[in-house]
């Protein structure tokens, strides 16, 4: 249970904007991890294409900092080996790998085909849900989200109010595709390696393609469908479909 009283998400991600406004991601994540304003938090990571930029962040400045690795048992190959070989290589104190129950799998996906006619039910039942369950001792997360990405995160800011339950913390909310490219060559760090095979945006392998030259770099993330988020980001503390018609 949160340590702050109710109804103070608001009022603590409205002052702890206004005191990092200025900020660089590095600063904003230095000084929140020890804000006493934020409280418990961690790190939710993909250990996708973008995602060893925060990680080695994070390894730099805190590297006890829990971070919470969805398994959604559906991923590529190349994901898990990667999610391995970095959370080696940055030394990572406290990587926990999240999963299903396997008795709610069986029973909403007992072939293993939901994501064929309804992935939302999947995502939810795959990955909402168990990171909910894992982010109920916290007060907060630390997300990879920035303003570049799609239409729904063009306002996003270094701090959000996740209804009234929790606050997310994306550091990187300002950078853009070539600070996250200077990034990795300065600190020589791995790429993932779907992205050189034509994946810029890496989820679970079965709603994953690969993207043409002059492709937005997400339109192989359930390509064909409105879908063009997971759900794991919420609205008044639960988790929503968000879609292109209702992002504009």
């Amino acid at each position: 249970m949160s340590r702050f009283p109710k109804g103070s998400v608001a009022k603590r991600v409205a002052a702890l904007n206004t005191r990092y406004k200025h900020h660089a991601a590095t600063t904003v994540l230095e000084h929140a991890l020890k804000d006493a304003d934020l409280g418990r938090v961690a790190l939710v990571s993909s250990f996708g294409a973008e995602s060893v930029v925060l990680l080695h962040l994070l390894s730099v400045i805190a590297p006890e900092t829990p971070v919470l690795f969805v398994d959604t048992r559906m991923l590529f190959v190349e994901t898990l080996e990667y999610q391995r070989e970095l959370a080696e290589k940055l030394h990572l104190c406290d990587v926990r790998t999240i999963r299903a129950a396997q008795p709610r799998v069986a029973y909403e996906d007992p072939d293993g085909t939901l994501h064929k006619f309804n992935t939302d039910a999947c995502c939810t039942v795959r990955k909402i849900e168990p990171l909910e369950r894992a982010l109920t001792t916290f007060d907060g997360w630390i997300t990879g989200r920035k303003r570049f990405q799609a239409s729904t995160r063009q306002a996003v800011e270094f701090f959000e109010a996740e209804g009234d339950t929790r606050i997310k913390v994306n550091p990187l909310a300002y950078w853009g595709r070539e600070d996250l490219e200077e990034y990795m060559i300065e600190n020589r760090l791995p790429r993932h390696p779907l992205v050189a095979q034509g994946y810029p945006s890496i989820g679970c392998a079965p709603c994953t393609s690969k993207v043409s030259p002059g492709e937005d770099p997400r339109s192989g993330r359930w390509r064909g469908q409105e879908k063009i988020e997971c759900g794991i980001h919420f609205t008044n503390g639960k988790p929503i479909r968000i879609t292109k018609e209702n992002a504009a």
